[in-house]
């Protein structure tokens, strides 16, 4: 890539989204953010408080902004936080180095998406803010905080639903893409000169000419086109 090219590729991408779309996309994910501050205020919390994890706005641009991308559907949504939570709990609990901890978390929980196919970028930043608060989650414990990841990701999905679908043009979630039918294979007749090189290639001896392989060939391409034309009567 030449330093031209290179510093094009710096320019804005530019959405070909209109501003009214725009504008219902901030409006959801701050609706969305605010629901679930609220719901986590309210729900039962007996000793230990019901955090919201800052990794959920991440997961608001993805469901609000993108609701249609593959990674803002509720497997990744529910499993990419979960995961990356485990991750971030483990290595907590094994490395007391900081700085690795934040680089070990992040790439397992990246793995651990890819693995289960549960991709969500906001994943990784759960598990970093787990390594980020480790005294605190420590404290709470691996269910507890397991269960603040649960909450804040379960009500997310109950307020993208909602939310998403009552807005014009979204449908949410979004069915996998069915796999694309395999594409037929070309058929390439053999030619006199590839003959010739296929019995070239044999390493035993054949007791056939190529002018009898050839014509042989040729009557055999005759049957199949009487066949052919037998069955389409």
């Amino acid at each position: 890539m030449n330093i031209s090219a290179l510093l094009r590729s710096f320019a804005p991408h530019r959405s070909p989204a209109p501003f009214a779309e725009r504008l219902r996309s901030g409006a959801a994910g701050g609706l969305g953010i605010f629901l679930l501050a609220w719901a986590l205020h309210l729900l039962p919390q007996p000793e230990l408080p019901l955090l919201l994890l800052g990794s959920m706005a991440a997961s608001a641009v993805l469901l609000y902004a993108v609701p249609h991308s593959p990674l803002a559907q509720p497997w990744n949504l529910i499993g990419g936080h979960l995961v990356s939570a485990l991750a971030g709990w483990i290595t907590i609990s094994l490395v007391h180095d900081p700085l690795a901890a934040a680089g070990i978390a992040v790439g397992c929980a990246i793995f651990l998406m890819y693995l289960l196919d549960c991709l969500h970028p906001p994943g990784a930043a759960t598990a970093l803010t787990l390594v980020l608060g480790a005294s605190q989650f420590q404290q709470m414990g691996a269910a507890w905080t397991l269960t603040i990841v649960a909450a804040n990701a379960f009500i997310s999905l109950l307020l993208a639903l909602a939310i998403n679908n009552a807005l014009p043009r979204r449908h949410y979630p979004q069915a996998p893409a069915a796999p694309a039918a395999p594409q037929p294979a070309i058929r390439v007749l053999p030619e006199q000169q590839d003959i010739e090189r296929a019995l070239a290639d044999e390493e035993s001896l054949l007791d056939i000419s190529t002018d009898d392989l050839l014509d042989l060939y040729a009557r055999a391409q005759r049957h199949a086109q009487t066949r052919f034309e037998s069955s389409a009567r």
